[in-house]
């Protein structure tokens, strides 16, 4: 028989994360590495842990992470919510926890706006000559 494990999905941008959350441990296992090695700066390994750190729940849980699309930052938000979503799953109690300023259970919308034509990028206009 499988393992019990609490399921989230979290997304930031264009990075989508699927995030098992296991009962013991502390291991947190990113597309088959560990977090160290995926993420270099201290912020971003701050931010995947921070669900874990405002529930008291460092050790408690291990997770193992599938990630696509978009880069380190749009990893490290999907992350965190990927993991707060799976902690709610485990413990509902957590919720109220969670949602305090900030809030990890809120989904980030924001994303690149798109290029418009007759403009060099989303707002930017050609450079205006008079003569």
């Amino acid at each position: 028989m499988a393992e019990q494990y609490y399921y989230g999905t979290g997304r930031r941008k264009t990075a989508i994360a699927r995030v098992r959350l296991y009962p013991g441990g502390g291991a947190i296992i990113v597309n088959g590495k560990p977090l160290d090695d995926v993420f270099d700066r201290d912020m971003h390994r701050d931010e995947v842990m921070l669900p874990l750190k405002r529930v008291g729940a460092e050790g408690k849980f291990s997770a193992q992470v599938k990630c696509e699309g978009g880069g380190v930052s749009g990893w490290a938000g999907a992350i965190r919510l990927g993991i707060a979503r799976a902690l709610v799953e485990a413990d509902p109690s957590l919720k109220v926890t969670l949602k305090r300023s900030p809030s990890l259970l809120t989904r980030d919308a924001r994303v690149k706006e798109r290029k418009k034509p007759g403009l060099k990028r989303a707002r930017k206009a050609p450079q205006y000559t008079k003569r």
